[in-house]
């Protein structure tokens, strides 16, 4: 099976980190979050992956190769000049994908759950395209997709034909598809596939599917969704049991204080945890880690700093008595992150 990875975005929420990684490629607890994505796909039964590039192309696709090469898979890179939103990037790479079914996945999620019984579902179902789906988060405002009895997707953000009955879910960014929908798109030009392509497809008859299924997830779009992403990993909220080798403690055992170092680490603080030690790491005598603390690959922690629900992205340098409590941090920059 072949599957598509959303990778153009431009990632504005999360700057200044993102001037240095594309989403998708952003660390997260020691590997890039694309590891994830692969793992997950990889699991579904997918041997070839396709991304699309355009803010950072170059370190997106070095990233994605390196990790497609890790993972064993096939890699297929198309570049936008000129950014085609979801649709227009599923677009440019129909002829990688023409064929058969084929999963899309957005870039900037983790997302570990279990694929297969959905691509089941969706090929057992003759739909064109299946969009998996979660309960509507509380408290979020996200744009619902609309449900009818029978599984069939009537509205999605407002558009689309409606009806009577309907059930609002939160849409995850993956989907399952058939060549059909590429019938559906416009020539050239940029265009969405939930609010565009999808509607002209359900407008035609062509019937697009909701499948709902229970699984963490987070679009780590903003600091605060990051960092609380690596919390709710440490704090075991997270299963990632089906990552095997992928989990980002597969290369960190895990020590008496509630924490996952690499053996390159090298950690002389005091440590409360949960936190997470990348490889090359060092944390000086008299500083102190806290819960919910992630310490990227070469970061320096001075003595007596101190760290509480925070991420240290790799490189950075934590003065000596610098205190970062719900920030993110990468070199010079010190992002708040309220949880």
């Amino acid at each position: 099976m072949k599957a598509m990875i959303l990778c153009a975005g431009l990632g504005t929420r999360l700057r200044p980190f993102t001037e240095r990684w594309p989403k998708p490629a952003l660390p997260f607890l020691g590997q890039p979050l694309f590891r994830y994505h692969l793992a997950v796909l990889r699991g579904a039964g997918v041997r070839e992956v396709g991304i699309n590039t355009h803010h950072l192309p170059d370190v997106m696709a070095a990233t994605a190769r390196a990790e497609c090469e890790r993972a064993g898979l096939t890699l297929h890179v198309v570049h936008e000049p000129v950014i085609q939103g979801t649709g227009g990037g599923i677009r440019g790479l129909r002829d990688f994908l023409s064929g058969e079914d084929f999963l899309v996945f957005n870039g900037d999620i983790l997302f570990p759950v279990d694929l297969r019984p959905v691509v089941q579902a969706h090929r057992a179902s003759g739909a064109a395209a299946t969009m998996v789906l979660l309960p509507m988060p509380e408290n979020e405002k996200y744009a619902s997709v609309d449900v009818d009895a029978r599984g069939q997707v009537r509205r999605i953000a407002g558009f689309g034909p409606g009806g009577e009955g309907l059930t609002p879910w939160h849409f995850t960014g993956v989907h399952v598809m058939t060549p059909r929908v590429f019938d559906f798109m416009t020539p050239e030009g940029p265009e969405d596939i939930n609010r565009d392509v999808y509607v002209r497809m359900m407008a035609a008859g062509v019937p697009v599917r909701g499948e709902g299924v229970r699984a963490y997830w987070s679009d780590l779009g903003t600091p605060s969704r990051y960092l609380a992403t690596v919390r709710d990993v440490l704090s075991g909220q997270v299963s990632l049991e089906g990552l095997g080798g992928d989990s980002p403690f597969a290369l960190a055992p895990k020590g008496p204080e509630n924490a996952w170092a690499h053996a390159s680490a090298r950690v002389e603080g005091r440590v409360v945890g949960p936190a997470h030690f990348d490889a090359g790491c060092t944390v000086a005598r008299g500083a102190h880690v806290g819960a919910c603390v992630s310490v990227g690959a070469g970061v320096r922690v001075g003595e007596g700093a101190r760290l509480e629900r925070a991420a240290v992205l790799e490189g950075t340098e934590v003065a000596p008595g610098e205190s970062l409590v719900e920030v993110l941090a990468w070199g010079a920059h010190r992002v708040a992150a309220p949880l």
